[in-house]
This record gives C-alpha cells, sequence and structure tokens, in this order.
C-alpha cells in the first residue's frame, strides 16, 4: 500500500491505496464521486476526464498514487453553492447531452478548451473533444452548448445573457 494525499473538488484526503489503482476507480470506489463515469477503462472514450492540477487527464489512465500531492477537479466539484458554471447551464439548455454518460468528460474538456481558448470556433471546439466520444448525438448540441458557453465564461448565472450574442455566433458558427 502507498499513502497518498490528494485534494479533490476542494477536500482533502488521505488514504492507503494499491500502487496499481487507477484514478478513476479512487473517485468512485474509495471517495464515492460517481459524476466521473468509467466508459471504457482504456482512455479512448473520454467519458473520464478530469482536471489534475490544471491539466486534463482521463482519469483510467492515471493512477492514483500519480495524484499523491495534486489538485483534482471532477465535473461535481464546478458547482458552486449549487450552482452551475455557465458552461454547465449551456449543456443543459443547447441540449448538449442525450444519455448523460459523456457529458462530464465532454463538459471537462470543454472547459479545457475555454480556459486556453476562450472564443473558439466550431472547428476549434471540435478539435479539442476529438478524444471524446458520444454514442448518441451528432455532437452538433455538443457543439454549440461550448460556444453559447464561450460567451458566459463560467460566470454565475444571470437571467440576461441566456444565448444573446452567443446564440448568434452558434446560429453562424454551426449552421443551425
Amino acid at each position: 500500500m502507498t499513502h497518498i494525499k490528494v485534494n479533490v473538488d476542494g477536500t482533502s484526503y488521505e488514504d492507503d491505496v494499491e500502487p496499481r489503482l487507477l484514478l478513476v476507480h479512487y473517485l468512485r470506489d474509495r471517495l464515492g464521486l460517481t459524476g466521473t463515469p468509467i466508459g471504457c477503462d482504456t482512455s479512448n472514450c473520454g467519458a473520464c476526464t478530469v482536471d489534475l492540477d490544471g491539466a486534463t487527464v482521463k482519469s483510467c489512465s492515471v493512477l492514483a498514487v500519480q495524484a499523491d500531492g495534486s489538485a483534482v477537479t471532477t465535473v461535481q466539484g464546478l458547482a458552486k453553492d449549487g450552482e452551475w458554471t455557465g458552461l454547465q447551464r449551456a449543456f443543459h439548455e443547447q441540449h448538449g447531452l442525450q444519455c448523460g454518460y459523456c457529458t462530464p468528460g465532454m463538459i471537462m474538456a470543454a472547459r479545457d478548451l475555454l480556459r486556453e481558448n476562450p472564443q473558439p470556433t466550431a472547428e476549434e471546439v471540435r478539435g479539442a473533444l476529438e478524444g471524446n466520444l458520444c454514442r448518441c448525438t451528432g455532437y452538433q448540441n455538443i457543439v454549440r452548448a461550448v460556444l453559447a458557453a464561450a460567451g458566459r465564461q463560467d460566470g454565475p448565472a444571470d437571467a440576461s445573457r441566456t444565448a444573446g450574442a452567443g446564440g448568434a455566433q452558434v446560429t453562424e458558427e454551426v449552421g443551425a
């Protein structure tokens, strides 16, 4: 067993873990954070994407011991005081999900994109989400959601900024 200290969604944890335990299993089985799904266990689908010290990673390809001393943010740690981020609201409003299984990974990958590129084009969104698979949608609404969120930048809910100019951008770039 190896002793680790990790901060997950703002809470510090200390645990003894087997060196071969994957981060996704640590999050789900040890911490009960089931918002990070196990999609493929081979890093192909991206459903288990989390933020590890500011870098987006597929948690099925990272050992829990590799997260020792790190900060991990899961999709469950994004909302503050029960308030969804602009990106989460955009996924809901733009119907950027169907079954929802891929949604946590899509949101985490899109969040990383928007940190690096606050005003991406539809093509840039598609490129950034390339490592995340969705078996239910045609990706159109997922792209729309990310473009709509680009106008919000994860700010608090604001009734005056639902789609606004971002909505026009979505229509132009996605062709809806």
